[in-house]
């Protein structure tokens, strides 16, 4: 009997009915194509983080410059600039000058990397040094003493070249550089790589530059052969090519000091994600001076349209969403109330024949819940192509990551390296958005639509439960 008076009174009142599960479709519909742009947002998000550091590592570790250290760049360079001005070299003569240098951070010792990994929650710690490879090549030419030293004459017949390099400890990759990292061309290090002058290069990097396994590169005046092609997660910030760390360590240098047995930075994996805070602050303990990131610091120094897209998401879309939904809900609640208004006579007629007022109730409650179900359905189909509609037309996004370095002064050719480097820490990528429709969505829209279709039914009954049989008879003519 319950199911036939349903079916009866849903084809009766088939204009409502769609009306109502048109407004809950609408508010489902978009709170799943905010909810799916929002996971979006934070998987494009999450690519360029996980990039940044290696997948699976929670957190890094650095130390900032010592203070006056300066940058060391072109140490050997700014040396040569001396005694070309001071007739030392003559005019005519050809430089090369081709460094590793330490440009962005202070250094860490080993001794320091492993009481890292002794503390309680922490499971895994690497060290790795990011470099940058400094190029000045041109020739000496002849300086004219009444220009002032001939600044400009030599600035303007040398050229320069910047890339960056990580060393990578190949005995524990992960957590590190190339954990997040794939192979699709050659291999990647091995444990006899250790001091050997392999290299592993960027796709990007490699497909900009012509390489290919077997090609070679030099780095810091030392020749590496390319063993392999490697490819980061999406929107990663990668640096140009990957060495072994103690061939990083043997010829890379910071200003005018080398590094062996020094790191710039610590992979950290701790042993649960809700230890990531304890271990954050064991290790700000135990290292007071450096600087301990998580994601969430990560993301917040992400700039660009990507981080303008998740505070959208996260906020205004949201609201948005809300907003809809409860428009949705109090329009079906209103109408379902109506409606029952409209029916007196039918169920105070029913409550004279015998019907008591919880059957009327369920009735009633039975009718919202199929029109909320049935909204719920179309709900989704309209998230779906609401993501399908992000896919297609959404622009891609930028993403700035890294210290905010501010433009160098200085003049000539160290200038002009100061500036590339300064640029080369800040790196900006540009990430597809996407809007998947995850399970999580679906369910939301499921509860949604039952939770709207229970609202205007309880609302609904209530209203019908409150009808007498005399007031059926009254509108009886």
């Amino acid at each position: 009997m319950f199911w036939t008076y349903l079916r009866r009174e849903l084809r009766r009142r088939m204009r409502q009915a769609v009306f109502i599960a048109l407004g809950l479709a609408l508010g489902i519909g978009l709170v799943i194509t905010v909810t799916s742009a929002a996971s979006g947002v934070q998987n494009a998000q999450g690519s360029v983080l996980h990039s940044l550091y290696g997948v699976g590592t929670d957190l890094t570790v650095t130390q900032p410059p010592k203070k006056g250290s300066g940058s060391g760049l072109s140490f050997g360079f700014k040396q040569q600039i001396k005694e070309v001005r001071s007739g030392q070299i003559a005019a005519g003569t050809t430089i090369n000058d081709n460094e590793l240098e330490n440009t962005q951070y202070g250094t860490l010792t080993a001794g320091q990397l492993t009481a890292v990994s002794r503390q309680q929650h922490v499971t895994a710690a690497t060290g790795a040094l990011a470099l940058t490879d400094l190029t000045v090549s041109g020739t000496v030419p002849a300086i004219n003493a009444s220009q002032g030293g001939g600044g400009a004459s030599i600035s303007s017949n040398f050229t320069t070249n910047t890339f960056t390099v990580d060393g990578v400890d190949v005995a524990h990759t992960s957590p590190g550089p190339l954990s997040g990292g794939i192979v699709t061309a050659g291999r990647s290090f091995g444990q006899a790589d250790a001091t050997a002058n392999v290299a592993l290069a960027d796709s990007s990097y490699a497909v900009a530059k012509k390489l290919t396994t077997g090609s070679t590169v030099a780095i810091g005046n030392t020749t590496f052969k390319i063993v392999g092609i490697v490819r980061v997660p999406q929107g990663g910030s990668p640096p140009n090519l990957y060495i072994p760390l103690a061939k990083a360590q043997q010829i890379g240098a910071s200003g005018s000091a080398k590094l062996a047995n020094q790191v710039n930075t610590i992979y950290v994996t701790a042993d649960s994600s809700s230890n990531i805070t304890a271990v954050q602050q064991e290790l700000a303990n135990l290292l007071p001076s450096a600087t301990v990131t998580d994601a969430s610091d990560l993301a917040s120094q992400v700039t660009g349209s990507l981080g303008s897209a998740a505070s959208l998401a996260n906020s205004l879309g949201k609201w948005l969403s809300v907003a809809v939904l409860v428009a949705a809900f109090g329009l079906a609640i209103l109408l379902t109330m109506a409606a029952v208004a409209r029916r007196v006579r039918e169920f105070g007629t029913l409550k004279a024949l015998g019907w008591r007022s919880r059957r009327i109730v369920g009735q009633v409650m039975g009718e919202s819940i199929a029109i909320g179900i049935a909204g719920g359905v179309v709900g989704v189909a309209l998230g779906y192509a609401g993501a399908a509609l992000i896919d297609k037309l959404a622009p891609k996004l930028s993403a700035t990551t890294g210290p905010d370095t501010p433009a160098t002064s200085a003049s000539g050719i160290a200038g002009k390296l100061a500036q590339q480097v300064s640029g080369a820490a800040v790196h900006t990528v540009h990430v597809t958005l996407t809007a998947p429709v995850t399970l999580s969505a679906i369910l939301i829209a499921v509860v949604l639509a039952v939770a709207g279709g229970l609202l205007a039914g309880m609302f609904g009954g209530w209203r019908a439960a409150r009808l007498r049989p005399a007031a059926a008879l009254a509108k009886v003519e």
